[in-house]
């Protein structure tokens, strides 16, 4: 373990929002308190949890855990916002109260934010992990590969719109730490809700900042079917319509920066494709005649199968569309 000044190292801020997930929480707590990097401040913002977690959380006696509650449920990005709005440390991290860290994670990724002073994101490659915590070695390799981490040089990217904005290399949610001076947390926008991360990322790309990214896998993302990424793409209708609002928000605010001009026609696309996210989610809502717009623009925009059945469902009696 390195032999820190705590007086002279940054303070860096874990922020951990939870909900009704005290097994996994207790996980992803351990895992910040047990970082080789010492000088951090660990912010859980529970958001009014049918079972209160700050009492064995009081247990750990770590005078560096602060707990806060919400009074009642506020919605996911308002408990996130809170919390990295109570930080003081120079770096800020997310840590899913469903995920977990290397012991080394904030000794592997303070080091390049310190050396590059343009650099607001330092981010990393990361595990596939059972519910039960089993690392599951084809599911990170596919990930690694979706987001096209796989074979990633490690250092400096700039500019970040590649990697932050089109292929889904940086996640600040997952596996980032983040220059606090970089991000007006306050600024954004609850409709980004459930991508506040790629809001983030808009936000450092559009105020000409760079990312630097370390390709040890630091972090453990669990995959479990309570976990909003599962639960927006199987039957959760609220989840989907959750993530299809926030789609269309981000893409929406990205096609009407000119700065990105270049990346508008992938930006149109995937515009469309949230579009479609969301009628879909309407109608297993109960709600066809509100989701033929978003059909329609859709459609409008690019023709794709998917869409045109979705719109003809939209039309048949909730008996049969409710099988979409």
């Amino acid at each position: 373990m390195p032999d820190y000044d705590l007086e002279s190292e940054p303070l860096v801020s874990v922020i951990i929002p939870t909900y009704n997930r005290p097994d996994y929480l207790k996980d992803a707590l351990k895992s910040a308190v047990q970082q080789t990097y010492r000088n951090i401040e660990i912010i859980v913002s529970d958001n009014a949890s049918p079972n209160n977690p700050q009492p064995w959380i009081e247990t750990l006696n770590d005078p560096r855990i602060q707990v806060y509650r919400q009074e009642q449920n506020v919605g996911m990005f308002a408990n996130v916002q809170s919390a990295f709005l109570r930080a003081k440390g120079k770096y800020m991290a997310s840590l899913l109260d469903d995920d977990a860290w290397e012991p080394d994670f904030l000794d592997k990724l303070i080091p390049p934010l310190e050396r590059y002073p343009n650099v607001a994101i330092a981010f990393c490659d990361h595990y596939m992990v059972s519910a039960t915590g089993e690392i599951d070695i084809a599911a990170t390799e596919a990930c690694s590969r979706a987001n096209n981490r796989h074979d990633l040089p490690e250092g400096v990217y700039y500019p970040m719109v590649e990697y932050g904005l089109i292929n889904g290399a940086i996640s600040p949610a997952m596996a980032g730490l983040i220059r606090r001076e970089a991000v007006d947390w306050s600024q954004i926008p609850a409709e980004a809700d459930v991508l506040w991360d790629m809001y983030v990322n808009y936000v450092c790309c559009r105020d000409d900042w760079a990312s630097y990214y370390c390709p040890d896998k630091l972090t453990r993302v669990r995959e479990h079917t309570q976990s909003e990424t599962q639960q927006s793409g199987a039957r959760n209708v609220q989840a989907k319509l959750r993530k299809g609002r926030a789609q269309i928000f981000c893409f929406s605010t990205l096609l009407a920066d000119d700065r990105f001009k270049a990346y508008h026609p992938i930006f149109r696309q995937r515009w469309a494709h949230a579009h479609t996210t969301l009628g879909i989610g309407l109608i297993r809502d109960r709600k066809p005649a509100e989701a033929r717009p978003y059909l329609w623009r859709s459609l409008r925009s690019q023709f794709k199968m998917r869409t045109f059945v979705a719109l003809f469902v939209s039309y048949l009696p909730y008996a049969l569309a409710r099988r979409f």
